[in-house]
Parts: C-alpha cells; structure tokens; sequence
C-alpha cells in the first residue's frame, strides 16, 4: 500500500494561506481539533507548499501575529512512497501530519490514515499490543483546573492524560482535543504598564510584553478552570495486552480515539498510542 492510497488528497486538505494571521489559524484548529495546519503561498508559478503552523508555535511565540513568520518547515514524503516508509518517518521525526509534496502540496498523510490502514487490514497489524505499548503512563488528578491540567500535557509533550480518582484509581481520560473544544478566543484590550500583560492569568496562552504605558490589543485562548473531571471522558475503552495491533487500531477508530489503556485485569499497566501500533510495520 502507498501513500498515495490513504493520504487525504489536496481537494480535501484545508489549508491556510499567506499573507495571514495567528487568528486564521486559531479558528482553524478549533474548528478541526487539529494540532497543525498546511500552510500555502499563491505564486505566478501556481500554489506553492511553505509549512505547518501549529498549536505549539502559537503558544511559543506569543507576540508573533504574521503567518509567515510562524511557519515551521517539516519533513514531506512523495505519493508514491509506501506506508511502511510514511510510518518510519513520523516515528522518527515525531510528526502526526505529513504533507506529501511533488512540486507542489499533493495531500496529507496522518498517523489517523495509517491506523485505518491497520485496522481494514490493508497492512500488517498482527502484533500483540502487549509488546506495542509503552508502561510510562501520563496521569492528571481529576481535581486538578482544567488550567493546570493544559500545563502539565504542554510541559510532558504528550496530548492526553489518563485521570486518576482520590484514590489513585483511572477515571477518565483527557486528551488536548477535549481542552480545545472548551477553550474561548477573547480579544480585548489590555493596560501593559511596565510588566507583561495578564502575567497572573492562569489561563492566559498568549501575551504582550509592554513597551510603556498605553493599551494594546490582546488576543488570548481563555481555558475554563473548573476541574478535570468535569471536561474528561468517563467511560474508558481498554485493552489487553494479547489484543492485536489491528484489533486496537479498530477500537480507536470505532471510538474516535488516539491512545487505549493497556490493562491486567484491573490494573492499569500501560498505554497504546495510535503511534505505537505504527512501530509494528
């Protein structure tokens, strides 16, 4: 199987486009609970690919509004390269998102295409999940703000958390798609003073550092502060660990889902990652 048979093609890509702003893209991965968005440059020579912009580079570089000057260039791949070969290069450059690229932006080919792939049976997905997952587990408290819980997903560079009880128990899970459908663009103004605008804010993603004492437009991601458990998926799908790769790949997309905790009767003993059924091609 190619790319090219499970990439989602340039007709269906959305795209950004410069000249643009953060905004632009702000209301893209809300609307799409991406994590990053193809960016694209109209030239006499017809469209030309430039890059991803991400949810990180919007929170890393705060005072930045010009599109261009957030673009990240990333790896690409060719249509006709295979999966097994798109699969190597997302595990080793720890991309979700490839753009294939010929010339030009031809698709988009995700760690989500590849899982399809396995679980329709497309590609090898024989391997026991047992050996599949990974025994560092990411935990969040379910008492923990909401705020607080964003933190702790940016800071260990994963995008869910499995939620433990008072007890120490799995609850839940959260995952950054739950805290971006949640989150709120405010635009307003703010009096920068001589320190850097809503420092204090708990919730602040986005600042602007003063340069005196007059106002200045501000353009923050407001996150809700009432607890985990308020925004976390209850109802937990496992799986064992003699469960197949392809058995796995099925239950995340049955269920819209990127990670399953692996378990042992009741005790939590790891996590799948869509990613990780990638490492059995």
């Amino acid at each position: 199987m190619n790319v090219a048979d499970a990439m989602t093609p340039r007709s269906e890509v959305v795209t950004v486009e410069i000249p643009g702003t953060r905004d632009d893209v702000l209301e893209y991965l809300q609307k799409r609970a991406f994590s990053s968005v193809p960016v694209i440059k109209e030239t006499d020579d017809g469209e030309q690919f430039r890059g991803l912009v991400s949810r990180d580079a919007l929170i890393n570089r705060p005072d930045e509004d010009q599109l261009a000057l957030l673009v990240d260039e990333v790896p690409t791949i060719t249509a006709d390269a295979t999966i097994e070969a798109a699969a190597e290069l997302m595990l080793a450059e720890g991309e979700r998102r490839v753009p294939v690229v010929d010339g030009r932006l031809e698709g988009i080919i995700t760690v989500t295409d590849i899982v399809h792939a396995i679980a329709n049976g497309d590609t090898v997905g024989d391997s026991e999940v047992g050996g599949l997952a990974r025994s560092d587990i990411n935990c969040l408290y379910a008492g923990s703000p909401l705020t607080v819980a964003e933190r702790e997903l940016s800071y260990a560079e994963v995008p869910y958390g499995v939620v433990l009880d008072d007890d120490g128990d799995m609850a839940g899970m959260l995952t950054v798609v739950d805290i971006i459908e949640v989150a709120r663009v405010v635009e307003g103004e703010d009096d920068t003073g001589d320190s850097i605008a809503n420092q204090d804010d708990d919730w602040a993603w986005e600042g602007i550092k003063a340069v005196g004492g007059r106002y200045m437009p501000t353009r923050n991601v407001e996150i809700p502060v009432e607890p985990v458990r308020e925004f976390m998926t209850g109802d937990v799908v496992t799986v064992s660990k003699r469960r197949t790769a392809k058995e796995a790949a099925q239950l995340m997309i049955e269920h819209d889902i990127e990670q399953i905790p692996l378990v042992s009767g009741d005790e939590l003993v790891g996590i799948v990652r869509d990613v990780d059924l990638l490492e059995g091609l």
